[in-house]
């Protein structure tokens, strides 16, 4: 069985940041949002011990998105393939969403519909452009020849 202690990932970490150019590191700095907050805080340590004037950039900090809005369930789902499915459709035309009872479905999926499925939360903003994007519909076939490389 691993280990895992806060201590022994920060020297992870450290041994990985240190090991990397300042270009990536400011390039991780740009997207500090995707990190967890150990990591941040190994990567700013990184980045005063060189000497880099560099910013760790957050959504939140830049004003996207600093007031959350409403959640409302979008649609709900028996099973998880849809769902995430859904959840994919909507993440590639940059609509924030998320699953909630994911994981709990995924222990057993008979738990479904005592817990009402896998609802799908928008942003109550977002809703009408998310519910056109699930609504359209499946090509039947793809003409290869209409491509263009």
């Amino acid at each position: 069985m691993i280990e895992f202690s806060l201590e022994s990932e920060r020297l992870r970490l450290g041994k990985l940041y240190s090991d990397i150019g300042d270009q990536e590191l400011e390039q991780l700095a740009s997207d500090a949002d995707s990190l967890k907050p150990i990591a941040r805080e190994v990567l700013q340590a990184e980045l005063t011990r060189r000497g880099l004037k560099v910013e760790l950039q957050s959504a939140v900090a830049s004003g996207e998105r600093a007031t959350p809005g409403k959640l409302i369930t979008l649609r709900r789902f028996r099973d998880a393939p849809q769902a995430l499915l859904a959840k994919t459709i909507l993440e590639s035309a940059d609509v924030e969403c998320f699953l909630a009872d994911e994981n709990m479905i995924r222990m057993d999926w008979f738990w479904s519909n005592f817990i009402g499925g896998i609802k799908l939360w928008v942003r109550e903003e977002d809703a009408s452009t998310a519910a056109e994007l699930l609504d359209q519909e499946v090509p039947g076939e793809i003409d290869a020849d209409s491509v263009v490389e």
